[in-house]
């Protein structure tokens, strides 16, 4: 394992994340090490949940690709992908060629359309236009890809116009699902949001404080009310809600 780029000693936990990078090199072997062929029909494996898969150091490292490639190997899993980045579309011959051996989808992350609220969000993450171009290459190469609208921020990005924005961007770009989920305020994200919140919408403090609470997860009584109008306008632009819904309780690792 070694560290990529330079190293600056950082102020705060989520600056570490974001400026030191691990390079775990044999994670490929390591994987072909531990996989028993013999119990893994039906297995999810995902990846992207912890960190992006294709962050910047993947176009040197390759380690993602490498990885895919080790599933080469076997069959019968179930994969999925999730990543805000439109270098997901450069592995594209490998994914159709693991999409031969497993049921293979790639969720293209993207919380709203409106690229200036995403730069204030997403402050280094890629442009809307760019990750849906990927979407777009993805899909008309065949590969089962769709949209993971995440983080809806509650108050900033769940309005059913902002919701249905991100809608008609994923069927223009063939997204064969569309799926979404509430911010999640575990400790890295209450460390890296809550400033933010208060910097750039202090009158949605105390929304927050009351939806939220000490908890991870957003109050039951706003999550039903977002589950209902995303199923509403998944059913408007066409998109399948009970795969929808399949999809999205894998992603969340129910």
């Amino acid at each position: 394992m070694e560290r990529a780029g330079s190293v600056v000693a950082p102020q705060e936990a989520w600056e570490a994340f974001e400026r030191e990078i691990l390079v775990k090199r044999s994670a490929p072997e390591v994987l072909l090490r531990t996989l028993a062929p013999a119990r893994l029909h039906g297995l999810t494996l995902l990846i992207g949940t912890a960190t992006d898969p294709y962050q910047p150091a993947e176009r040197e490292f390759l380690l993602t690709r490498r990885m895919l490639q080790a599933l080469l190997r076997f069959s019968g899993l179930r994969v999925g992908i999730i990543t805000k980045s439109p270098l997901v579309a450069r592995d594209i011959d490998v994914l159709r060629e693991l999409s031969g051996k497993h049921d293979v989808s790639v969720n293209i992350s993207l919380a709203s359309t409106d690229a200036a609220l995403l730069k204030r969000i997403e402050a280094r993450s890629p442009a809307p236009h760019a990750r849906l171009r990927a979407l777009t290459r993805l899909t008309s190469a065949g590969i089962e890809a769709g949209l993971l609208v995440a983080p809806i921020l509650p108050a900033i990005s769940d309005s059913w116009t902002q919701l249905a924005a991100l809608m008609e961007a994923g069927k223009e770009a063939g997204a064969r699902y569309v799926v979404g989920a509430a911010l999640r305020l575990g400790e890295a994200a209450r460390t890296g949001f809550l400033p933010l919140l208060k910097r750039d919408f202090p009158e949605l403090v105390e929304r927050y404080e009351r939806r939220y609470g000490t908890g991870i997860g957003v109050a039951r009584q706003y999550q039903h009310a977002l589950e209902r109008r995303l199923m509403s306008l998944q059913e408007a632009f066409g998109f399948p809600v009970h795969e929808g819904m399949r999809r999205k309780r894998q992603l969340e690792g129910v």
